[in-house]
């Protein structure tokens, strides 16, 4: 079985209202699942159209991240308040939060991504966490969202800085399933690849007129948003786990593990390891191409304010055996590193990373 994409998606400038009715057919005590106090007004507005239909909705928010503790308080309120269904309105960690805790209880989810940070709206995927923001594991569920909704009026509410880390994500398709999967003898696999160039091509074209223009008649806008939300989202589905992750992801779920003071968006963390992945493919792999492709990577990252080194995490990889904590929790068994088609050893990962970050690798 593969779960390819949300049985029905509603997408544009009046997304939400057209699915109000197709929502009401679905569910009669929804429970609004979300978690940053920015979305609030959101989330209200959620809740007063729904009621409006005749439903019954409830309000819950996450306390942490994609954590044990909330799935099991939240999974215990709807159990307590006979919801039967989750609406997941907010980012990555509120969506893949809402598709776990539907999964578990056998009720439907309709994921309301509230930024492009993410494709999580779309995914048969959940990322868990730690409450400090430690990755765990990733779950592969049985199925995408029952209903997609994606709303650009909600989107264009969110923070510039959650667009420009939903580019780094959705850029990673590429660079990690082209490396991971060009081999297999996959229709569809090379298909998803191909999609996947497309995206990448379309991201550098229009990503920081995206990023940097106004939301109306700005059709880089509207393109750069779908692909971070759904195009992103439709490359997973078809080609499946190795066209979702490899060393990029692998050294982002790593230095989750090191706990900071500020928190750091998925897709910024992804985009440092897209850099340190394409110095590993140079570094193992003779990829003579890697180093043009790091330029053209760093040209958009710098023009999206993303960060370009783990320093610029807020982590000091020479201090507190950081540098090994990675490079160990990067080569784990079962880690997506080995995905790639050339082995990948600890001592690797603490070469690539102690050069990147004092600049010994010219970029």
């Amino acid at each position: 079985m593969q779960p390819i994409s949300p049985e029905i998606i509603f997408r544009g400038n009046d997304a939400w209202e057209e699915a109000l009715p197709q929502i009401s057919k679905l569910t009669k005590s929804p429970l609004i699942l979300g978690r940053s106090i920015s979305t609030h007004e959101l989330r209200n507005k959620i809740f007063k159209d729904l009621k409006n239909q005749n439903l019954y909705p409830g309000i819950a928010n996450l306390q942490f991240d994609c954590c044990d503790e909330d799935i099991s308080r939240i999974k215990n309120l709807i159990l307590k308040n006979n919801y039967d269904s989750v609406i997941a309105a907010g980012g990555g960690k509120v969506l893949d939060s809402g598709k776990y805790i539907s999964e578990s209880l056998e009720i439907p989810c309709i994921t309301v991504p509230l930024s492009a940070s993410t494709c999580a709206g779309w995914t048969a995927l959940s990322n868990i966490y730690t409450r400090n923001g430690q990755f765990i594991k990733d779950v592969a569920l049985r199925s995408c969202p029952k209903v997609l909704v994606y709303e650009h009026k909600f989107i264009k509410t969110a923070p510039s800085r959650t667009l420009a880390s939903g580019i780094a994500d959705a850029l990673a398709k590429w660079y990690e399933s082209s490396i991971t999967s060009s081999s297999i003898n996959d229709g569809l696999v090379q298909q998803a690849i191909q999609i996947s160039r497309v995206l990448r091509d379309q991201l550098l074209i229009d990503g920081e007129k995206a990023y940097k223009g106004q939301f109306e008649n700005n059709p880089s806008w509207r393109n750069t948003v779908e692909a971070c939300g759904l195009t992103a989202g439709l490359v997973g589905g078809i080609g499946g786990e190795k066209c979702r992750t490899a060393a990029a992801h692998a050294i982002h779920n790593a230095i989750t593990q090191i706990i900071t003071p500020n928190k750091f968006l998925h897709g910024e963390i992804v985009g440092v390891g897209l850099l340190l992945q394409l110095r590993l493919e140079k570094m193992k792999n003779n990829n003579k191409l890697a180093d043009q492709s790091i330029k053209q990577l760093l040209l958009l990252m710098k023009q999206l304010n993303l960060p370009t080194t783990i320093a610029q995490l807020g982590i000091n990889v020479f201090e507190d055996n950081n540098i090994d904590k990675i490079a160990d929790f990067t080569c784990r068994d079962k880690s997506e590193i080995h995905f790639l088609p050339f082995e990948i050893h600890k001592q690797d990962i603490v070469d690539v990373i102690a050069n990147f970050e004092k600049q010994k690798i010219k970029i």
